[in-house]
């Protein structure tokens, strides 16, 4: 059995940390409740990516403020937990109301005179009656509300107000506006909170507030510019099962369900852009920091749409294979079984003829990609291995150009405008034939397998 982290020890050890720096003096029987709390959240059957060690990481080991944020930032998840955990409900339920499978903020008429809640409405600029989208700050907006209702009787407000101004900037992905950068959008709210409430907080304390919000929120989706791409690519096959449930079960989840993961993936690698990952504010982080970190995500980003390309065509090249024979076909019938502790599989790659003329990549990019698609990502998930054996084998059979030209191909046939057998006609028949042959070979060995005490 492997080692279990104790994360309620951790998450403990934090919170007081965080306590002492802010010489706050706390009821130590609080502070155990609160890890509870939080772990139990973060430790749901869905988190493979958003666990207790992420927000250790997002959190830091310098700034208490960071550190509080960071513990709370995503403990509402609705994407990924499919609801708001039971336990958090008693923070949110009279602030926010349920429509069909929408969230909404309550109307102004329903609303409790409460200040703590104005100011984290306040922070994030929402309305009463607003409905909250999953992809513009619903959780971030109900993450800061639990923190502030859970340390609102051990904070005064003019904490609570940095530390739900730090969980506003992990809302990902916005681009600047005519108002200028999140970061200067979010320092003139705190300017107006301060005022609204009578905060006594000074222009510096409100400078500082933001720069630790870009620390804190720059970490957060610092996988984007790791050093090493395969490290960045962990994080995203962790992501995956997230939002897609039906990977949990390696194998029972179908080459269409895997497909379509992938698909949504691609998707997002395509749309986003490396200028909007990251935060800055008044010169911090300084330039030559702030363009290495947009830089680095640049070339994961690249290497990530090639790696994702060349998988989702040989996905889909089994997919149309598949559809001879059936609808719902999982992707170790075709594939094997993924090799588990005491069982060792049988996989399609190993009735594979070799590769006697294989194209070799062309560019720096082309030769990364196809290092990671053979040797593997630096860790396999519970639902796929590391490395990709029959991209692999794809990518030298045909190149990098002929696998571009099929994934767009491969497009068409999901939305289809062409059938699979018209898709599967314009692939290239040596491929076909071996792929083909290698699925006969590994149904042989299975039905040897079955047969074998006859």
């Amino acid at each position: 059995m492997g080692f279990e982290p104790d994360y309620n020890k951790q998450c403990l050890e934090k919170l007081i940390w965080a306590m002492q720096k802010l010489e706050i003096d706390c009821d130590e029987t609080e502070l155990p409740k609160i890890a509870e709390l939080i772990v139990q959240t973060m430790t749901g059957p869905w988190r493979y990516f958003h666990t207790p060690n992420h927000i250790f990481e997002v959190g830091g080991e310098e700034d208490p403020i960071e550190v509080l944020a960071a513990l709370f930032h995503d403990v509402v998840y609705v994407q990924v937990d499919q609801s708001v955990n039971f336990n958090l409900t008693y923070y949110i339920a009279p602030f926010i109301r349920q429509v069909g499978e929408h969230l909404l903020i309550r109307d102004a008429e329903d609303l409790p005179p409460d200040q703590s809640f104005e100011m984290v409405r306040q922070i994030f600029d929402f309305a009463p009656s607003q409905t909250l989208s999953p992809m513009s700050g619903q959780n971030e907006f109900l993450s800061g509300l639990v923190a502030t209702k859970v340390l609102e009787p051990l904070l005064p407000l003019e904490l609570l107000v940095q530390v739900v101004a730090c969980i506003e900037a992990t809302i990902p992905f916005r681009p600047k506006t005519e108002l200028g950068s999140n970061s200067d959008v979010l320092y003139q709210r705190l300017k107006d909170v301060c005022k609204t409430f009578n905060l006594k907080l000074t222009d510096e304390d409100l400078i500082e507030t933001v720069k630790r919000s870009v620390r804190l929120s720059n970490r957060d989706v610092g996988s984007f510019a790791h050093e090493s791409a395969a490290r960045f690519l962990d994080n995203t096959w962790n992501l995956l099962p997230e939002t897609n449930h039906y990977l949990k079960n390696s194998s029972s989840y179908t080459i269409n369900q895997y497909r379509t993961a992938l698909q949504k993936m691609e998707g997002f690698m395509n749309f986003i852009k490396p200028e909007i990952i990251f935060h800055q504010f008044q010169g911090y982080p300084d330039e030559l920091s702030y363009n290495a970190l947009v830089a680095r995500a640049r070339k994961n980003i690249e290497v990530g749409r090639l790696y994702l390309a060349s998988k989702l065509f040989t996905i889909a090249f089994l997919e149309a294979l598949s559809l001879r024979f059936g609808r719902v076909i999982p992707v170790s019938t075709l594939m094997g079984e993924m090799p588990t502790e005491g069982f060792s599989a049988v996989s399609l790659v190993d009735f594979l003829p070799p590769n006697v003329n294989p194209h070799p990549p062309k560019t720096e990019l082309e030769q990364q990609v196809l290092t990671l698609l053979e040797e593997g990502r630096t860790q396999s998930s519970s639902y796929d291995i590391k490395n990709s054996p029959l991209a692999t084998y794809m990518v030298k059979c045909l190149g990098f150009d002929e696998i571009i030209h099929q994934r767009n191909r491969a497009q068409e046939f999901f939305q289809n405008k062409i059938t699979h057998e018209e898709f599967l006609a314009g692939c290239d028949d040596h491929v076909k034939k071996a792929v083909t042959d290698g699925i006969v070979q590994l149904f042989d060995s299975r039905k040897a397998a079955l047969c074998q005490s006859l």
